[in-house]
């Protein structure tokens, strides 16, 4: 099958896995790749920071996540730690309702 069709399925799917993983408490970008790699690689492949982070500036930019900048360790390090809003909160609502309408849609489809 031609791997064009899947990346739709994935890209369509990213900001509502994001956003629920951030709703689950205040998270930093590492964290949440290491969640997705651990529990969808089987899935979806590996998830790339490349693929990441650009959802998580758009997420921010749309005022559904925020983010701060905190130390990390004794050396100086850093890292930017997100939190979803009630913006957010109330859009993951909304996008879990739909995905849960739109894949038994999908399923009643299949099984005709």
């Amino acid at each position: 099958m031609d791997a064009k069709y899947i990346q739709q399925f994935k890209k369509g799917s990213l900001e509502m896995m994001l956003l629920s993983l951030i709703a689950h408490g205040e998270t930093y970008g590492y964290e949440i790749l290491t969640a997705l790699n651990e529990t969808c690689a089987d899935v979806m492949g590996y998830a790339k920071e490349g693929t990441v982070y650009p959802i998580l500036y758009r997420l921010e930019l749309s005022g559904l996540i925020s983010s701060r900048v905190a130390v990390s360790d004794s050396r100086g390090g850093s890292r930017k730690y997100y939190s979803i809003t009630e913006a957010g909160k109330k859009a993951l609502s909304e996008l879990v309702e739909f995905w849960r309408r739109y894949s038994e849609c999908v399923n009643n489809i299949i099984d005709l």
